[in-house]
């Protein structure tokens, strides 16, 4: 009997870019014309497959197939809306995009008593917001929460060309908030570290690029214990201590809760068998009122970096 061949694994289509960039610097010892070339052949794919998924889009909608529930699913697919936001074709808009994705960091902003609101997108292209409330006694300063904001969004709007953070003290003073170009909101996370401010540190984590869906895991950042759990698409970072019994979280599962939605995350103490919800920034669902202790998370793509105390960072 024949042995069934296994399929190839899928290519990581996350590096694809990179490996784009690094072909066509290749193609630059070539000289000049070298490097022209294989950018016009780059461009003209992107603008061939672009004018093809265009047609595709329009014979569904002609077809009355692109309702709303099929437009939230290629919203949601993270390679499918990427494709489509290099040709143009995301189904939301700039300000619909961006406050997606401020609602996936208010859960960690509303653990330490804040929040984040937009308050307009210019034409320009520049988001405005604004920080609220405080993270008195976090490890991550305000200038660390307002990376972890910025990163969603710039993840969420790539075309954006900057984004201005305003806070309660800049309302105070009537002082406009720092502009930050989007170029160099990611650049801490191609070194090893990066100083986040206010004593905080972001610290590159190579263990967590990998991480499977459903999976959890205990890493060190310097001299700091981090356990992260990957949901789906989606990865989140804590303190290593349980709030309740304040052991590691060694041995720890993640479970669906019994009733929940799909998307759902519970982390359980394989100590004391607390639970905390992990998509609303880590709250016991045992009728504790304690939490777990988020840290901000940023991904490129490539790499995963976590802000530490910068006591800990070493």
């Amino acid at each position: 009997m024949m042995a069934r061949q296994e399929s190839p694994a899928p290519p990581d289509w996350r590096t694809t870019g990179e490996r784009i960039d690094t072909l066509i610097a290749a193609s630059g010892s070539g000289g000049a014309v070298a490097r022209e070339r294989s950018e016009e052949l780059v461009r003209l794919v992107a603008d061939f497959y672009g004018a093809g998924l265009e047609r595709l889009l329009d014979l569904v909608h002609e077809q009355g197939r692109l309702d709303d529930d099929v437009l939230a699913a290629l919203a949601d697919d993270e390679l499918v809306a990427g494709v489509l936001l290099v040709h143009g074709l995301h189904p939301y808009g700039v300000e619909t995009r961006v406050e997606r994705a401020l609602e996936s960091v208010r859960p960690y902003l509303g653990s330490h008593g804040g929040d984040v609101e937009l308050l307009a997108v210019t034409d320009e292209g520049t988001v405005r917001l604004r920080l609220l409330g405080s993270c008195d006694g976090c490890p991550s300063s305000s200038v660390t929460l307002k990376l972890a904001v910025q990163g969603a969004v710039e993840a969420a709007a790539p075309e954006i060309t900057s984004i201005e953070v305003e806070t309660a003290a800049d309302e105070d003073t009537g002082a406009a908030g720092p502009l930050v170009p989007v170029d160099s909101l990611f650049a801490r996370l191609h070194t090893e570290s990066g100083t986040a401010g206010d004593g905080a540190t972001w610290e590159v984590v190579p263990q967590l690029s990998g991480l499977e869906p459903g999976t959890v895991a205990r890493v060190g950042v310097g001299t700091m214990r981090v356990v992260a759990c990957r949901v789906g698409t989606d990865l989140f970072a804590f303190e290593d201590r349980c709030a309740r019994c304040e052991r590691p979280f060694e041995g720890a599962t993640l479970a669906r809760r019994l009733g929940g939605r799909s998307g759902d995350a519970i982390l359980r103490c394989a100590g004391c068998r607390a639970h905390y919800d992990v998509r609303r920034a880590g709250v016991c669902l045992d009728g504790d009122s304690v939490h777990l202790a988020p840290l901000p998370l940023l991904s490129d793509g490539a790499t995963v970096s976590v802000s530490v105390p910068a006591a800990v960072a070493r």
